[in-house]
């Protein structure tokens, strides 16, 4: 732990650690803010992100118990107005498909409604997005990491249970599994007095930055809980669903965490150096990625939302789970290298550096990053001289599931803005041919993108296709999905100008 605070700058950490049924390890290290310098402790809550995914999973498995619904019953059956692209998808799409990444829609389809928080995004604009967002692949032949299929997932709970997302999680997974300090999203934290918040570590100097909130994206990666709390989530797992002094209780079958176990959307992966490490396999299920590891099946999950990074990882049959939790980005990539240590010294295997590899390919992406960046803002300074007609550009553009942006004048300047993620607010600035760098407010993640305008016979922008400038982009910033079309509202432009 010491050199892991050592190798990059972190604020905390929380682990777990449970073994043949007892918790080994729990406990905090560093701080919950830099600022307040407050310490992490076991019962520090931090946002576990897509860790959530395994809850959702498992409040539909509860469900499936109660014969309330099938794992196979038509999303169509609960949600009457879902709709994708193709009909045949939406006339066979299952609750099955929700969970398992296979949807045939490209990676973070759609996440530009969630990412960064603060739009104004509704559940029914999502679950009507999906008849605009063209699939990349055919349906369920290929694994896309997807968010907005999870919060159409917390709507299902919603309309079968009759209790919202939050409440059901609450009432039926925290509170039996005593989980007393967690909450099933932001809103719902009754005591933020231990709270860990985001940091980042972008440019080798810790600050505190914007926690993430956005009720919609509950079912996604909502959920807040700390070390000691997950280790009983963690005893849950490997009690094949049972809990209480002596396992005399169920929260759901075995018959359920079998389905919720079992591989089924294929995922690739690279071969590495080390032979003790090489995949033979992995894949995802309800809410779980499956891998082998040293001859081992593992049950994981990854977390990440800005400034907050996390892992869950079960090894079932050496009854051990680890968690741990972290308040910094990217943070030497802590969650990681602080799992593989872990389950390492479990199994018993010559000991590896896991914080000297993390620590150089996050050098090596940043050195890239780093050159492209320079590149594309040394070409934009080069272009300053270029004369650029705005009334050109400034317009309404709309694209069918995002909205509308405007492209306005501000102060002799170019502006981006959208009407219903008004933190993708950025200047302009001309970088060559038809194609413009923009330069965002919102710095808690790196997420400037180019936008490139078509344009008519009169040379007027008529449309904008967009995307990351970063090589290194988060995917759920997928601005290349955006299709956006000049619509021309002159009353929005005048009430923005």
């Amino acid at each position: 732990m010491h050199k892991t605070f050592e190798s990059l700058p972190q604020a905390g950490i929380a682990v777990a650690v449970v073994k043949d049924g007892k918790v080994i390890h729990s406990k905090g290290y560093g701080v919950v803010s830099v600022e307040s310098g407050q310490k992490v402790d076991e019962n520090t809550l931090f946002a576990i992100a897509s860790n959530t995914k395994g809850f959702t999973s498992a409040a539909l498995a509860i469900l499936v118990d109660e014969n309330k619904l099938s794992w196979d019953d038509k999303v169509v059956q609960y949600i009457p107005e879902f709709k994708m692209y193709d009909p045949y998808i939406t006339e066979h799409f299952t609750i099955r498909d929700l969970l398992t990444h296979r949807s045939g829609l490209g990676l973070g389809a759609g996440d530009l409604m969630i990412y960064p928080g603060g739009s104004d995004f509704t559940i029914q604009d999502v679950i009507k997005s999906f008849q605009f967002q063209k699939p990349v692949s055919e349906f369920r032949t290929r694994f896309d990491y997807d968010n907005l299929l999870y919060i159409v997932a917390g709507e299902v709970i919603k309309r079968v249970s009759g209790s919202a997302y939050t409440d059901f999680i609450q009432a039926r997974i925290l509170s039996p599994l005593g989980m007393n300090n967690s909450a099933p999203s932001f809103g719902t934290l009754v005591n933020k007095n231990n709270l860990a918040l985001p940091h980042s570590s972008q440019n080798g100097t810790l600050k505190k930055i914007n926690s993430y909130s956005h009720e919609l994206t509950n079912a996604a990666g909502g959920i807040y809980s700390s070390a000691n709390d997950m280790s009983k989530w963690l005893m849950l797992q490997l009690n094949n669903g049972k809990y209480g002094e002596n396992q005399e209780k169920q929260l759901f079958s075995q018959t359920v965490q079998q389905e919720m176990w079992k591989p089924y959307t294929p995922i690739s992966f690279k071969v590495v150096p080390d032979k003790r490490y090489r995949n033979h396999f992995v894949a995802y299920g309800l809410g779980w990625k499956i891998a082998d590891y040293c001859g081992y099946i593992t049950l994981s999950h990854g977390g990440g939302l800005p400034g907050m990074l996390s892992q869950t990882t079960i090894i079932p049959e050496l009854n051990l789970g680890v968690v741990v939790l972290t308040n910094t980005q990217p943070g030497g990539l802590s969650h990681i290298t602080l799992t593989r240590a872990i389950m390492d010294s479990y199994l018993g295997v010559e000991k590896k550096d896991w914080i000297t590899l993390a620590d150089r390919a996050l050098k090596s992406t940043k050195s890239n990053v780093d050159s492209v960046s320079v590149a594309v803002w040394k070409t934009v300074e080069k272009s300053k001289t270029k004369h650029i007609n705005f009334n050109d550009y400034i317009g309404t553009y709309e694209d069918h599931w995002f909205g509308r942006v405007a492209i306005f004048e501000k102060g002799d300047e170019l502006w981006f803005q959208s009407l219903r993620s008004p933190k993708l607010t950025g200047q302009m600035f001309y970088y060559k041919t038809t194609t413009f760098a923009v330069k965002w407010n919102y710095t808690d993640m790196p997420c400037d993108a180019f936008a490139t305008f078509n344009y008519d016979t009169e040379g007027k922008a008529t449309s904008i296709k967009m995307k990351g400038i970063s090589p290194n982009i988060d995917f759920s910033f997928d601005f290349q999905d955006l299709n956006l079309v000049r619509v021309d509202w002159k009353d929005i432009i005048q009430r923005i100008k």
